[in-house]
C-alpha cells in the first residue's frame, strides 16, 4: 500500500502516510525497529516506484478523505524503509505540492550528508531527524548502520541542513535498555547546537526487531528529558512513549488529565499539586495512581517529578 490513513499523530495532527520504500529496504538495521529486521541494507539511492504512481495513489486517498469530511494536516513520507533512499523523492514532492497540503518526512538521517538529499529535504514543511547517538560505538550498536556510513558526516549534514531549512525541524531519540554512560549529555550538547524546534524522546511501543530489546527505565527517560530541556529550554522537549488516550485533550477528569500530561513530559511536584488544587482533588489521587502502577515518582536535581508509567513496565 502506497498511501494510508489519515491517522492521528501527536506530532502532525491528522497525517496521510506515504510508503515510498518496499519492506524492508533500509540503511539501518535498528535493534528496536517495529517493522522488523532489515531485509536489504542499502545506501545507494535508486528508484522504487514511478513518481506519477505515488502521486495518483496519494491523490486518490486525499479525495476519499475529503469526501468523508476528514481533515488532513500533513502528507507524510513514513515508509517501510528509509525514505531518502528513493532517488525520485524530489519529483514526488514536486507532484504532491499540487494537492496543497503541507508535506512531512520522517528520516533516519543516514543520508543527510549528501547534497542532493539535503536539497530535496528543503522542499518539505516538516522534517523529523533520527538522533539515537552521537558517539560511534553506541550508534553502531543501536542503529546497526550500513558499513559505508559515517556518523561524523551524518551529524555534520544535520547541522548544514539546519542552517538552510526554514520549516519545522524535530529530532527523535529512541531510548532502550542499553548502557548510555554519558551519551545523553553528549546528545544534549549536540541538540543545543542543532536547535530543533522540538526534541522527542521515544521508546519502543511495538514488538522490536530483536526480542531482548525493552524501553529504557523511567529514570533514564526522565534524565534525558531534563538534560535536553536544560540545553533547549522548557516546552521544546516531549515524550513519545506510547500511551492510550489523547495527550491534547483536557477531559475535566483530573486523573486522566494528570496521566495525559505526564505521558508527554514529567511534571514537578508543585505543578501536580497546583493541578490537583484547581480540580479540587487531594494528593491521595497521586498516591493511588502510583499504587496502581500508572504513575512513577522520580527525582532530578533535588526536585521530585511524576511521569506516566510505561505500559510495558506496568504491573499486571
Amino acid at each position: 500500500m502506497i498511501a494510508f490513513g489519515p491517522v492521528p499523530s501527536r506530532r502532525l495532527g491528522r497525517s496521510l502516510g506515504v510508503n515510498n520504500i518496499p519492506d524492508k529496504i533500509c540503511s539501518y538495521a535498528c535493534l528496536y525497529c517495529q517493522i522488523g529486521r532489515t531485509l536489504k541494507m542499502e545506501v545507494e539511492r535508486r528508484p522504487f516506484y514511478e513518481p506519477e504512481f505515488i502521486f495518483e495513489e496519494v491523490a486518490r486517498k486525499v479525495e476519499e478523505a475529503r469526501e468523508r469530511g476528514e481533515r488532513i494536516d500533513y502528507v507524510t513520507f513514513v515508509p517501510d524503509g528509509e525514505p531518502t533512499l528513493d532517488v525520485n523523492l524530489g519529483l514526488e514532492v514536486e507532484l504532491l505540492r499540487e494537492l496543497e497540503i503541507p508535506l512531512a518526512i520522517l528520516t533516519n538521517s543516514s543520508l543527510v550528508w549528501r547534497d542532493d538529499v539535503r536539497e530535496e529535504l528543503l522542499s518539505f514543511d516538516f522534517v523529523s531527524l533520527k538522533l539515537d547517538a552521537v558517539s560511534e560505538p553506541l550508534w553502531r550498536r543501536i542503529d546497526r548502520p550500513h558499513r559505508n556510513l559515517s556518523l561524523e558526516r551524518i551529524l555534520e549534514g544535520m547541522l548544514e541542513f539546519r542552517d538552510d531549512f526554514d520549516g519545522t525541524i524535530v529530532t527523535e531519540t529512541m531510548l532502550i535498555n542499553v548502557d548510555y554512560g554519558d551519551e545523553l549529555e553528549r546528545i544534549a550538547d549536540f541538540l543545543a547546537e542543532l536547535k530543533p524546534d522540538k526534541a522527542y524522546i521515544a521508546v519502543p511501543t511495538r514488538p522490536p526487531a530483536e526480542p531482548w530489546v525493552e524501553p529504557a527505565k523511567e529514570d533514564m527517560i526522565n534524565l534525558a528529558y531534563q538534560l535536553f530541556s536544560e540545553r533547549l529550554g522548557e516546552g521544546r522537549v516531549e515524550y513519545l512513549i506510547g500511551y492510550e488516550g489523547n495527550a491534547f485533550a483536557s477531559t475535566g477528569n483530573v486523573e486522566e488529565d494528570l496521566l495525559s500530561i505526564t505521558a508527554v513530559h514529567p511534571m514537578r511536584e508543585d505543578a501536580v499539586r497546583e493541578l490537583l488544587r484547581k480540580a479540587g482533588a487531594g494528593w491521595e489521587t497521586v498516591e493511588r495512581l502510583i499504587r496502581e502502577g500508572k504513575l512513577i515518582e522520580l527525582e532530578y536535581d533535588g526536585k521530585r517529578f511524576y511521569m506516566r508509567a510505561l505500559p510495558s513496565r506496568r504491573k499486571p
